[in-house]
């Protein structure tokens, strides 16, 4: 009778035995469904990334590389910024796929599911740990150690900074207008290419200059843009299929998001449909606690810190030196020298795409910091004045320092050059740019912010991207008398896409230097904004091939990053925010402008950042808008304050250090850098020779005798703040 009365609990807990059994099975099952998933992700991502790599190389060495697979070449991502986009597209590819299995119960909400998923693809493990040394007074290469409370802010590799939440179609990763017939606030997205062709282009294809602006102020620009952001692209599927769905088929699918061809397009008759385009790349969420919506990296460190000279990787920065010499030199070219003065080294990977450009002269593409140095003659040219007074600078240090040796040598040469670029772009850039806003955005140094995140948002990439609209559609090769040089002295722009051979076997840097002191800028201006250099010929050295559209493309990655829209950023900086044509015809005013965009986008509050922030009337003095002025003003405050090494900041330089750099000037640079004798006194305002030019005894040089080493000895306020080391 008592065994018949405890049969009921014995059952029960048998019963229960077997649930909690069947749990572990089922717990099991899903975590191996877990780890398979992610291993099946894994192999077909690094499939892609293997074939992606065959495929380029293949492509480059045809007869005729297409646009696509000539920019590609810059844009491939390498060493751990290709690990961590690799793991980023792990991370999303296995979020989707399991949460088609429901093996994630609760993706909206970051749980330890999420958690797991990030161990498992390896979020973290593409950053080495990096122990930060307290007594250097040099930066990392990588940017690390900057900030002392968060060692990895600002450091390369890392997602841009968010200043408002990403608006993505499905609020995790699509763009808007990806989905046909979806409308973005009641609105249909308008494609990017017709915005491009009804607002940014003009037929009148002769540029209106800035009469007060040299070219060198366009290309200073650029300059300062390649040492803070960069975003290669993703890779596509794997299979040879998928790509070409992508390239000539213009099937938008994964990371591909093809930039279609209105009716009546006239690219319509060369081009098919579209203009491939490749999403950028993007890293793993920050868990826990972050969005899940795709953040996008930044390859560079966001620091002012001439990394475009130096590298922001550890491999790359070690290849550009000249290691076998003790004297703290870059690696100058062993094959050709500019009149006695030295070339950036040549990159070795084969094929080169700069190759292509001239077949008979078999120039390659150069090595530099950044891997866009051979993008563009003038960016090349800019490269080369940075590696000779690098070398200069090392060579004038060793006289001064017999026993310096050549790391030592090499870091106070990169310390120098670093507060070069942050005083030119501060003194004498900035100022021009935004005009009567300066003041107010970055008014002056105070010193040092710890709480200061110095992280390049992801708006700035597309604010700063106001400069296409500063390139005009020749440049110019002078003489020594500022006369054109040789018999081809003016060249169309999109003839000098990697043209590394026109440098190399046609003249040197010189002609090309004294068009960046002696001519202009392009003006923007409403109805001429870019020229079709870039609007239709990007990345079209030859004619054969049939180039890109900036423009376009910009719009595109604006959507791509997940930007708000027009009227977000224009609260974000206390702006008034149209909603009718008569405000949006105050706020540019040019009611016809704004009568062409509502007519594509229905609402201001859709309108893409960058075509919004570039067509507003310039402010007072400067060579951006309102919002545009907003947006850089404090991206640069926050750079400048939030970087322990900026060049001002007490314990970084001595007192007689900072008062010999106040002395530092463009003009000078290329006085102890080229063969040039006569140089404007003001190199960023539009010159006529010979008014304005000086002699080069004329201009103030460097005066290095503070780096003597009895003078150069570390003051203790500096280990005391923790600077970290290299």
């Amino acid at each position: 009778m008592r065994m018949l009365l405890r049969l009921p609990a014995l059952l029960a807990f048998l019963t229960f035995l077997h649930a909690a059994a069947s749990a572990t099975h089922a717990q099991a099952n899903k975590i191996t469904a877990f780890v398979d998933t992610v291993s099946q992700v894994k192999a077909q991502i690094n499939k892609a990334f293997l074939d992606s790599r065959t495929r380029l190389k293949t492509a480059l060495s045809s007869e005729a590389p297409s646009p696509r697979h000539l920019s590609e070449y810059f844009k491939h991502a390498k060493g751990r910024t290709r690990t961590a986009i690799r793991n980023g597209q792990v991370w999303e590819e296995s979020l989707k796929r399991l949460k088609q299995k429901g093996t994630l119960t609760n993706v909206t909400d970051p749980s330890l599911d999420l958690t797991a998923l990030s161990r498992e693809v390896g979020c973290d493990g593409y950053v080495p740990v990096l122990k930060c040394d307290n007594n250097s007074p040099y930066r990392t290469i990588t940017g690390d150690c900057n900030n002392r409370k968060n060692p990895a802010l600002g450091a390369a590799n890392r997602a841009l900074a968010r200043w408002l939440p990403a608006e993505y179609e499905d609020e995790l990763s699509l763009p808007f207008g990806w989905t046909a017939g979806k409308t973005r606030n009641g609105f249909p997205t308008p494609l990017a290419r017709e915005v491009s062709n009804q607002i940014a282009s003009y037929l009148n294809e002769k540029d209106v200059l800035d009469q007060n602006r040299s070219l060198l102020f366009m290309q200073w620009g650029q300059i300062v843009d390649h040492d803070l952001d960069f975003a290669p692209d993703t890779e596509l599927g794997s299979s040879e299929y998928s790509k070409e769905l992508c390239d000539k088929h213009c099937i938008q699918e994964d990371n591909c998001f093809p930039i279609m061809l209105p009716p009546r397009d006239p690219k319509l008759k060369t081009q098919g449909k579209c203009m491939p385009f490749f999403r950028a790349g993007f890293v793993c969420p920050t868990l826990p606690g972050h969005s899940l919506a795709r953040e996008q990296i930044n390859a560079l460190t966001s620091f002012l810190d001439a990394s475009f000279v130096y590298g922001s990787d550890l491999d790359l920065a070690s290849r550009l030196r000249n290691l076998s010499s003790p004297l703290g030199l870059l690696a100058i070219n062993q094959e050709y020298r500019d009149h006695g003065l030295a070339y950036l080294v040549f990159d070795n990977k084969k094929p080169s795409p700069c190759e292509f450009i001239n077949t008979t002269a078999r120039v390659p593409c150069f090595l530099a910091g950044d891997s866009r140095a051979s993008e563009q003659i003038l960016m090349t040219t800019s490269h080369t004045l940075f590696l000779r007074e690098h070398n200069r600078l090392a060579g004038e240090l060793k006289r001064l320092n017999p026993q310096w040796d050549g790391e030592k040598i090499y870091q106070e040469a990169r310390k120098i050059l670093g507060a070069f670029v942050q005083i030119i772009t501060f003194r004498d850039y900035l100022p021009i740019v935004l005009g009567v806003k300066m003041q107010k955005w970055v008014p002056p140094y105070q010193g040092y912010n710890e709480s200061v995140d110095p992280r390049i948002s992801n708006v700035f990439t597309f604010a700063f991207r106001f400069g296409h609209l500063e390139v005009p559609s020749t440049i110019s090769r002078l003489d020594e008398n500022y006369q054109p040089w040789g018999p081809e002295p003016e060249l169309p722009l999109h003839t000098l896409f990697f043209n590394s051979w026109r440098i190399v076997k046609d003249g040197g840097i010189d002609p090309l230097v004294r068009g960046l002191l002696a001519k202009k800028s392009k003006l923007m201006n409403q109805n001429k904004m870019m020229t079709g250099e870039l609007r239709n010929k990007l990345f079209q050295p030859t004619h054969k091939i049939h180039g890109f559209d900036l423009a376009a493309i910009n719009i595109q990655r604006g959507r791509d990053h997940g930007m708000p829209g027009y009227n977000s950023w224009r609260r974000f900086c206390d702006l008034s925010q149209p909603q009718t044509l008569a405000e949006l015809g105050a706020v540019l005013k040019n009611k016809m402008l704004a009568k062409k965009l509502l007519n594509l986008y229905g609402t201001p509050d859709n309108i893409d950042i960058w075509i919004g922030g570039t067509v507003e009337p310039l402010v007072e003095g400067g060579r951006v808008g309102s919002l545009l002025a907003c947006i850089m003003g404090k991206q640069f405050q926050q750079i400048r304050d939030g970087d322990r090494f900026w060049w001002e900041n007490p314990g970084v330089f001595t007192e007689k250090q900072r008062d010999s750099l106040q002395k530092i000037s463009f003009s000078r640079l290329v006085c102890d850098n080229t063969h040039i004798t006569e140089v404007p006194l003001n190199p960023f305002q539009a010159n006529s020779y010979p008014q304005g030019f000086v002699d080069c005894s004329a201009i103030d040089k460097l005066d290095l005798s503070p780096w003597a080493s009895v003078e150069n000895e570390v003051p203790p306020t500096l280990c005391n703040k923790a600077h970290f080391g290299p």
